[in-house]
């Protein structure tokens, strides 16, 4: 089901969401126009979990360069149905958490998420050199704070179907329950095929969704009068 837009969100455009999305617009157009040279120049920002499981203390170094890749990497993308996606999901989802967090404390949720998702992907799969890049564990962060923030919120969505594409309203709650099931499922289901099966990061998504769903409820501001009269 693709979101096309929610009923929570006052402010389309919020401010760290924005420059969020507009960040990795960026570095994704510079991948495009480095061309062919991109996956040389671009591979060491990239997250290899073995190189962050295994990190070599003797060389500070290259284990603070481990490290920062679980952040580089999430500002990168292997091409535009991949960014395309993850944006898409952003921009609806991110500016109805941003409102109830404030910005700064929805921009370090963000990157909070990322680490998590990463660290997730890692414990699930410490001997993958697998390099790993992309915003959906730090956006599945963002989704999991939707799930408890607006439970009652509703989700506009297009159904894609062979011949008919039906537009549908239906509950965030299920919404993204049915969301998290299927990463669930994809991750469990990857078994010895490893945590990148189909080459999606399925634990990423898995662990940053938990960690929406345990900092969003701390991190959200009480909702306003407007928002208590709806709920």
């Amino acid at each position: 089901m693709i979101p096309l837009r929610d009923s929570e969100a006052t402010h389309r455009l919020a401010p760290a969401n924005t420059i969020l999305i507009l960040a990795n617009i960026a570095v994704f157009a510079l991948e495009v126009k480095l061309g062919g040279r991109a996956n040389a120049m671009l591979a060491p920002f990239a997250m290899v979990p073995a190189r962050v499981a295994h990190l070599h203390f003797s060389a500070p170094g290259s284990a603070i360069a481990a490290v920062a890749t679980i952040f580089t990497a999430t500002f990168l993308h292997a091409g535009f149905i991949h960014i395309g996606g993850n944006m898409l999901f952003l921009f609806i989802f991110g500016p109805a958490v941003e409102e109830r967090m404030g910005s700064l404390r929805y921009l370090l949720f963000y990157l909070a998420a990322a680490v998590a998702a990463g660290l997730a992907l890692v414990a699930m799969g410490p001997d993958s050199r697998v390099p790993v890049i992309g915003a959906s564990g730090a956006i599945a962060g963002v989704l999991g704070a939707y799930f408890v923030i607006y439970p009652r919120g509703r989700i506009t969505t297009v159904v894609p179907l062979v011949i008919l594409w039906p537009v549908l309203q239906v509950s965030a709650y299920l919404y993204l329950l049915l969301w998290f099931a299927l990463q669930l499922y994809a991750g469990i289901a990857s078994g010895a095929q490893g945590p990148l099966m189909g080459g999606v990061a399925w634990w990423a998504h898995v662990g940053g969704f938990l960690f929406g769903l345990a900092a969003g409820p701390l991190l959200a501001h009480p909702p306003t009068k407007r928002r208590a009269r709806r709920a």
